[in-house]
Order: C-alpha cells, then sequence, then structure tokens
C-alpha cells in the first residue's frame, strides 16, 4: 500500500492510503530507510556466528580449504577428473568461493523468518530487511576464504617446482560483477525459501537436500566443458554454473570465457531475485499470524 498525508489545517491530517502496484508494490524505499537496522542485523548474524568457538571467524577459511583437499583426493588423484589444465587445487577452491556464499544464504535466508520470530511479531520494519541481511552477512567468509585463494595463487607463482603460473587478465575487472550474481543468485533463493519456510515447515528439511542435489549440478568438482556442446545452454538455466565458470575466468585466466552460458544464467538470477521480491511481499501480510 502506498500513503499520502493531506493536511488540512496545522492540528488535522487525513491519511489516504492507495494499493499499490509494480515495483512501488514492494515498497524499496523503506530499505533505504532503514539501512542501519540492515547493517546491525549483519553485525549481529557474523557475532552470533562465530560466538563462543574455539576457531571464531577461522572456520569461514578452514570449511572451504578442507572440502578442497577432499575434492583433490577423490576426484582430482583418485577420479582423474580433468581440470581445464588448472591444478585440481586452485580448481575446485575457486569454484567453492562462490558456492560457499551461495550455501550460507540458503541456510541462513531460508530459515531468517523463523529464526527472527520475537522481531517479526513485536515491531514494524520491513521484512526484506531480515533475509537480505542473512546473504550480505555471507560477505564477511567470503573475504577472509578469498584471501586463501590470494595465496594459492602466489604459492604457484613463487615456486620454481610447479609449473603452472596464474596469468592474471583484463578478465579479473569482471569479478564483481560475478560476485554480484552470486549475491543476486542467493537473494532471489533465499527470498523463496523464507517466505515458504514461514507456511512450510517443510523447508527446513528441503534446505539440506536441496543444496546437495544443487552441488552435483554445478561445476565445481568437474569443469562445464564436460558437459556436451547440445546441452550447455540447458546446464546454464542453473545460475551457479555460470557464476563459478566466470569466477574461474575472472581469477585465473582461462582461456573459454562463459560467454552464452553466462547471460543464460544471469536471466535466471535475476528472474529468482524479482519473482521472490514480489512472492515475499505478497506473502509478508501474513508472517505475524503463521509464524
Amino acid at each position: 500500500m502506498s500513503q499520502t498525508t493531506i493536511t488540512h489545517r496545522p492540528s488535522e491530517e487525513i491519511l489516504v492510503l492507495r494499493p499499490s502496484r509494480g515495483w512501488s508494490a514492494l515498497n524499496l524505499i523503506d530499505l533505504w530507510r532503514y539501512r542501519e537496522l540492515i547493517y546491525f542485523l549483519i553485525w549481529r548474524d557474523v557475532k552470533v556466528r562465530y560466538k563462543q568457538t574455539a576457531l571464531g571467524a577461522s572456520w569461514a577459511i578452514i570449511q572451504p580449504f578442507v572440502t578442497m583437499v577432499v575434492f583433490t583426493i577423490l576426484f582430482g588423484n583418485l577420479a582423474k577428473m580433468p581440470s581445464d589444465g588448472i591444478p585440481y587445487p586452485l580448481f575446485s577452491y575457486t569454484g567453492l568461493l562462490p558456492w560457499g556464499l551461495f550455501t550460507k544464504a540458503l541456510s541462513d535466508a531460508g530459515r531468517s523468518m523463523i529464526t527472527n520470530r520475537s522481531m517479526i511479531t513485536k515491531v514494524y520494519f520491513p521484512r526484506l530487511a531480515i533475509p537480505i541481511a542473512s546473504v550480505l552477512s555471507g560477505l564477511v567468509d567470503f573475504a577472509l576464504a578469498f584471501v586463501v585463494l590470494i595465496g594459492m595463487i602466489l604459492f604457484y607463482n613463487n615456486n620454481p617446482n610447479l609449473e603452472y603460473q596464474v596469468v592474471l587478465t583484463p578478465a579479473i575487472l569482471t569479478l564483481p560483477l560475478f560476485l554480484l550474481l552470486a549475491l543476486i543468485t542467493s537473494l532471489g533463493v533465499g527470498l523463496w525459501l523464507s517466505a515458504l519456510n514461514v507456511q512450510y515447515r517443510d523447508i527446513n528439511y528441503i534446505i539440506p537436500f536441496l543444496t546437495q542435489f544443487w552441488l552435483f549440478i554445478t561445476p565445481i568438482a568437474y569443469p562445464a566443458s564436460m558437459i556436451p556442446e547440445k546441452w550447455q545452454l540447458l546446464y546454464a538455466l542453473n545460475p551457479m554454473a555460470g557464476v563459478v565458470e566466470g569466477f574461474r575466468w575472472a581469477l585465473l585466466g582461462v582461456d573459454t570465457a562463459p560467454g552464452p552460458m553466462i547471460a543464460v544464467s544471469a536471466s535466471i538470477a535475476v528472474t529468482l531475485m524479482i519473482s521472490g521480491l514480489y512472492y515475499f511481499r505478497r506473502m509478508e501480510r501474513t508472517f505475524a499470524d503463521e509464524i
């Protein structure tokens, strides 16, 4: 609903409510007014995540690094999975960076409305702030894990016993765009899951299954080049496929640009976000009652 205040006399005000349509129905301007709340929600999520942990924020580095080691042993050494000429540790870790951001959003944003039920039922604020903060808080973990990737690149480039050298190209300037695409995908899926989870608590059980299934259809342990060319565009309907391939192209200087794959993935990601925004807003009026 949009609202207009009409003043007849200094002591009189009439509030006129009108139905909102289109983008105005999303009332996105409220997010700007409550930007400090989003900041504090992000800071709270980061503090709570590592509160009373022995290793603290080190878990943001340990999790992707250990996963990379396991992938290297199983898929790189034993299964001899191709990696487009890139050392398998670099290949897998670069894919795990955006994937970690995405899976955290699925887990945190999907459950965010339930975990913040006390706020929702007691005070007004734009409910979109909760899943948005859950997604953006993952950037802290991403930044910490990214430092490890820089160290790995320096290790390969400065070790004369290793034949591979990472050649940085102008493609690295596109990295913020691929990071933005990962955030859009994460937010789109997170909005759908968070709104659905209020009505159907089965979503709590679906999220881990969805994460595992999505991992297998995303080129993290294997290159997208293994997919037959006739299925490439269909494969790109998974927006994370374009994100992962884009990260490798931007950071590792691989010869093959994502091309049409990234265009399809970006279209799906934007569709997910826009539809998720409208569905979330539509269900928002029932959140307090359903929770």
